[in-house]
């Protein structure tokens, strides 16, 4: 008999915020910041917090992890997956649901201000640098859907 393997299941949800905004010509641009471990570019992101909405969640990391607020959609533009690290060297699949957050104000302080780099990068740009695959084709499709002309 043979055996079908299955994936495995996804133990564990995030929530992440992709701050955007528009820049004197118009053009889109993403904001990126590297994970604290791996320095990896990434998107901010937390786990989910009692009595907190997930786009609230979301909003709440970007701040903490880039500094950035704004106004964040209420509904997810999609999901990516990865494989967090844990302290004691294994990994858990992770699903991470994105929500769009249109950047009004970035601080010159916020609280992980020294632990992370962040960067403006247009989508092309930004999918290029995320290890993702799944966040890589996320970003490039806001980008086709809010890009120039949208």
């Amino acid at each position: 008999m043979d055996t079908i393997l299955k994936p495995s299941p996804v133990t564990r949800t995030q929530y992440a915020a992709l701050p955007y905004r528009r820049d004197a010509d118009g053009g889109l641009r993403l904001l990126l910041v590297t994970s604290r471990e791996t320095r990896r570019w990434v998107i901010p992101k937390g786990w989910p917090m009692r009595g907190v909405k997930p786009h609230g969640v979301a909003a709440r990391e970007a701040y903490e992890e880039a500094g950035v607020e704004g106004g964040i959609g209420r509904r997810g533009i999609g999901f990516y997956y990865y494989h967090k690290r844990l302290k004691d060297g294994s990994t858990v699949p992770v699903c991470v649901e994105v929500f769009p957050l249109e950047v009004s104000r970035q601080h010159e302080r916020w609280p992980e201000r020294g632990q992370r780099t962040s960067r403006w990068a247009t989508p092309e740009e930004a999918a290029g640098l995320v290890e993702e695959e799944s966040l890589s084709g996320l970003i490039r499709a806001f980008g086709e859907i809010f890009g120039p002309g949208a």
